[in-house]
């Protein structure tokens, strides 16, 4: 894989991450930089480490989890979603701010990630440098979402409650996105 297809690699990786990282913004009323590195490094370190895990286990793992990477997806990004409506119409906006749900996030991330897996396995079949594609899709994913909880700050201020009930509307929509171009319903 050349530097311009691994570079294109970690972008794409990195959108569903930097969307979700948004939402993470949108909760906060006031910007934690703590918060935000959390966020960031998190995204970043399971986007890198999920390739590595696919370049280790390529055979098994591609027979096991491919068929159903996307439906894990959707299932944790639906039910994150759905928490983060509830929570907003409760009102729930005031318990957000309190501080950054370490569960939740995790669970994000691996939701997130799960398509680095298949990366990994590519990078056995194109021979690349497993340890270098790991730092350039970590590197770019935690840059992009620490652009992306800033983003979503900025919006969150203006738009308020409405803004955590469209990040959670946004959530729900990327994991049905994952789950329809795995089904063949969109293209990828």
């Amino acid at each position: 894989m050349n530097w311009i297809e691994l570079l294109s690699t970690a972008v794409a990786l990195a959108m569903d991450a930097f969307a979700v990282s948004m939402c993470r913004g949108l909760e906060m009323k006031k910007l934690n930089i703590r918060h935000l590195f959390l966020i960031a490094f998190t995204f970043g370190l399971f986007q890198a480490l999920m390739p590595l895990i696919g370049y280790g286990v390529s055979f098994w793992l591609k027979t096991v989890i491919e068929p159903v990477d996307h439906w894990i997806a959707f299932a944790l990004l639906s039910f994150l979603g759905i928490k983060m409506i509830v929570e907003a119409v409760k009102g729930g906006e005031e318990q957000a701010e309190e501080g950054l749900h370490i569960k939740m996030l995790l669970l994000m991330a691996v939701a997130t990630s799960i398509d680095a897996l298949v990366v990994g396995i590519t990078f056995v079949a194109t021979e690349t440098n497993i340890w270098l594609g790991c730092g350039v899709i970590g590197a770019i994913t935690f840059a992009i979402c620490a652009v992306g909880v800033l983003i979503g700050n900025k919006v969150g201020n203006r738009f308020s409650g409405k803004a955590e009930i469209f990040g959670g509307v946004v959530l729900i929509l990327i994991g049905l996105k994952i789950l329809l171009e795995h089904l063949g319903v969109l293209p990828f």
